[in-house]
This record gives C-alpha cells, sequence and structure tokens, in this order.
C-alpha cells in the first residue's frame, strides 16, 4: 500500500469527507453501504483509467484496488477480528 505524503493526504482528504458527508445524506444510506461505496470505488477506477483504455492501465488499477482490499484487511478488519477472538474464543 503506498502511503502518499502528508501534504497530499490534506489536499485529497477535504474531498473524501466532503464525499463521505454527502453520501451519508442518500436514502437508505445505512442499508445501502457497500453498493453505494461499491459505485464510488468503481466511479474512481473508470476515472482514473481515463479514455484511453488499455490493459496496463486496468491491470494497475485493479492492483492498486486489491492491495487497497488487503490493507483495509489488514488495519482495520484483522485487529477486530483478534479483539473478537479475545472476547469469544477462537472458532476452533
Amino acid at each position: 500500500m503506498p502511503y502518499i505524503k502528508q501534504d497530499h493526504r490534506k489536499i485529497i482528504d477535504e474531498y473524501i469527507d466532503e464525499l463521505v458527508d454527502q453520501a451519508g445524506k442518500i436514502d437508505g444510506f445505512e442499508s445501502g453501504k457497500a453498493g453505494i461505496f461499491n459505485y464510488i470505488v468503481t466511479r474512481l477506477g473508470i476515472a482514473f483509467v481515463g479514455e484511453n483504455v488499455r490493459y496496463a492501465k486496468l491491470n494497475e488499477i485493479i492492483g492498486a484496488m486489491e492491495c487497497a482490499k488487503l490493507e483495509f484487511y489488514r488495519k482495520l478488519a484483522a485487529p477486530y477480528e483478534d479483539e473478537k477472538i479475545a472476547d469469544n474464543g477462537d472458532v476452533y
């Protein structure tokens, strides 16, 4: 997962915060979060590929999505699962 510079994050984070805020105003947001998130990620992927679609660009964006998924799991889901194992015991 490429960690971008702090000054670059400041530029992007303001827009992400606004996007999340606006998405939260959609009727049915709580029950449709996954679909809304999927739409946002798909639109971003399309925008980053651009009009000149080539396999290399598609592969690059899909790879970035996969790495983002893995980083999300590593940083958020795995610690949560470890906490629940400590609370409730392991599955086996």
